[in-house]
């Protein structure tokens, strides 16, 4: 396999005045230099602001290219349906034989990282959920938005069960916490028949724009998304806003209680193998946001106490 080229500065310069140029932005075109900066360190020299109206973005790879083409064509098909904005592509190029360069415009405000989300957010968030829901799947799998199962949530249960166990040698969670989740609870926490609906797939703290009003602005990294599971959304929310923000958003979505603990179980699952790998890898850097998402995950919601799965909606 070929080596992809590193891009440099000179490179990303005259990437952003050709694209820029293209895309009719001769305020930004005609100075001698774009003001460009780095998006974010871990982004590595892939992703850059350009000024204050514009992220070019470099993929690394040819099969990060096939999924940024997608990406381009699933967010119009996407932005009719959900009360957020969602970025728009100005311009396109190749920056090396195969790899996509795209110019995006900027979306406005803080990360979910930075600004909290608040009550008004949160029906921002419904918004989007119950939008995904009204996306054509058959529209988006013409698209190359590929379909997945279902995960199995007894699978997941045994590897946090191990994870939680490293965990706890090395002081960082209480094992017992997941005793509460059987064997019988996944079995009643599978995903339904016929309930694959289009789901970001990413819904991560960075990719939740919020302004500091705490209204969600606006919704970044469609590239990831799959026609597949919508409780993975809900495990998303969960792992960047809490677990109760999350169940809020879902239920105010018309979700009812089975897809919402299931989109918990998953979040919290993946929270403890997540942090349990980190911790073995020693990957130190992102210990402080694994740990933050642990957190979240596993912030007590009233749902669980009082629901009886055997009685309860699949999905709006």
């Amino acid at each position: 396999m070929t080596q992809a080229p590193t891009p440099t500065a000179d490179t990303v310069r005259r990437l952003a005045r050709t694209l820029l140029k293209d895309a009719g932005q001769t305020g930004d075109a005609t100075s001698a230099e774009p003001d460009l900066r780095p998006v974010a360190e871990e982004a590595g020299p892939t992703t850059w602001w350009v000024g204050t109206r514009h992220v070019l973005r470099l993929a690394p790879d040819r099969a990060t290219s096939t999924r940024r083409r997608r990406e381009l064509r699933l967010r119009e098909l996407v932005r009719p349906h959900v009360p957020v904005a969602l970025p728009v592509g100005v311009a396109q190029t190749e920056w090396a034989p195969g790899l996509l360069c795209t110019l995006d415009t900027r979306l406005p405000g803080g990360t979910a990282e930075e600004n909290t989300v608040s009550a008004v957010g949160e029906t921002d968030l419904a918004g989007l959920l119950t939008g995904l829901h009204q996306v054509p799947a058959r529209q988006a799998e013409a698209l190359g938005v590929p379909r997945v199962p279902p995960r199995s949530l007894e699978e997941l249960r045994r590897a946090a069960a191990e994870a939680a166990e490293r965990l706890a040698e090395a002081d960082e969670f209480d094992a017992g916490r997941l005793r509460q989740f059987t064997p019988a609870a996944t079995v009643q926490l599978a995903a339904q028949p016929s309930s694959a609906v289009l789901v970001h797939h990413a819904l991560t703290g960075g990719n939740l724009v919020v302004g500091a009003d705490g209204r969600v602005r606006g919704v970044l990294g469609w590239d990831a998304a799959v026609i597949g599971d919508p409780a993975e959304d809900i495990a998303g929310l969960a792992r960047a806003l809490g677990a109760p923000a999350a169940v809020r958003a879902a239920t105010l979505a018309g979700y009812g209680a089975r897809p919402c603990l299931r989109g918990l179980w998953l979040a919290r699952c993946d929270c403890v193998v997540q942090l349990a790998e980190a911790l073995s890898h020693d990957a130190k850097a992102s210990l402080p946001l694994l740990r933050t998402r642990l957190r979240r995950a596993w912030e007590p919601i009233m749902l669980e106490r009082v629901t009886d799965l055997r009685d309860s909606d699949a999905a709006p």
